[in-house]
């Protein structure tokens, strides 16, 4: 328990004093935490925009619609029991039934073909029955789910335009990936960063540093600080990007509200929330930690008593 005592002892004092450095050179430490806030808030920027537009696409996927096309002799207790069962399956949403003679009152709305149609002897339209499928399934699956419904009795046709959804699931795919590269390379630039600046600052105490060896202190002793210091640079950045993106979403809120209201979809611009605000600090603090880590390992082994 003294061990353990004196190890967290020393951890804490070794990030208190790295603190208490960053703090007395503000301008330089506040620079180098900017530059790691902007880097980090623009990938966060993108994969909340990417989040917000997943989530309007799913309320796009919900008008994706199946259109059964029956035989002109089935009955309607046949074809509404049809409806019945369709809309107990586990990739679909609900079913709707659209009666020839419904069908025949749309099309001479809007056709606006009343005088054609009245020379018909008969109702030629087919029974229809609309499937809605479940949301945000994937294309593959609504090509099987159009597949099965064909085989159903009594379908004639079944129409589906997975075109538009085909290109769509490509855009984010594209987009998402297109993000993650831009996300690796930002991250890679908060390691250079940091790395750089850890290695000025081993550089600046390089007298310090023979002077602790020489009274026997270890290489981990030493790194200490340096890490802790990485870490305090990765949480500030952080903290900035974190301000960054919520002040941006902020003033993007109202048109984004109205933009909501006029299409009558769901909240657009949702913010980070307590998990992203979390994964966001926890990522600059790990960057931080490794870029420190990289630089203090390759230059503390340097500096050595002659």
């Amino acid at each position: 328990m003294n061990r353990l005592r004196a190890w967290a002892a020393d951890h804490v004092r070794a990030g208190l004093g790295a603190l208490g450095r960053l703090s007395r050179t503000r301008l330089a430490s506040g620079m180098t935490a900017a530059v790691l806030g902007i880097a980090l808030a623009l990938p966060t920027v993108f994969m909340l925009l990417l989040q917000n537009i997943e989530n309007a696409a799913g309320d796009w996927d919900r008008g994706t619609r199946i259109s059964l096309f029956l035989g002109v002799g089935l009955d309607e207790p046949a074809y509404r029991a049809m409806a019945d069962e369709l809309a107990g399956h586990a990739r679909i949403r609900h079913t709707r039934v659209i009666t020839p003679e419904e069908a025949l009152e749309e099309f001479r709305t809007l056709g606006r073909m009343e005088a054609t149609l009245e020379l018909l002897d008969d109702n030629p339209l087919p029974p229809l029955i609309v499937v809605t499928p479940q949301a945000e399934l994937p294309a593959a699956d609504l090509e099987h789910l159009l597949d099965e419904l064909r085989g159903y009795e009594g379908v004639e046709q079944a129409r589906l335009d997975l075109e538009w959804v085909q290109r769509l699931q490509a855009i984010m795919e594209l987009v998402r990936r297109g993000i993650w590269l831009v996300a690796v390379l930002l991250a890679l630039t908060v390691v250079l960063v940091v790395g750089n600046t850890t290695r000025l600052a081993i550089e600046n105490r390089r007298e310090e540093i023979v002077i602790a060896k020489l009274i026997g202190a270890t290489n981990a002793f030493i790194r200490r600080p340096f890490l802790y210091e990485g870490i305090w640079y990765g949480l500030g950045g952080g903290v900035l990007a974190v301000v960054l993106v919520e002040a941006g979403r902020a003033a993007l809120v109202g048109p984004a509200r109205e933009l909501s209201r006029l299409y009558d979809a769901g909240p657009l611009l949702q913010g980070l929330g307590a998990g992203g605000i979390g994964w966001v600090l926890l990522c600059g603090m790990l960057l931080g930690l490794l870029g420190s880590w990289l630089a203090v390992g390759r230059h503390l082994s340097a500096v050595e008593p002659r």
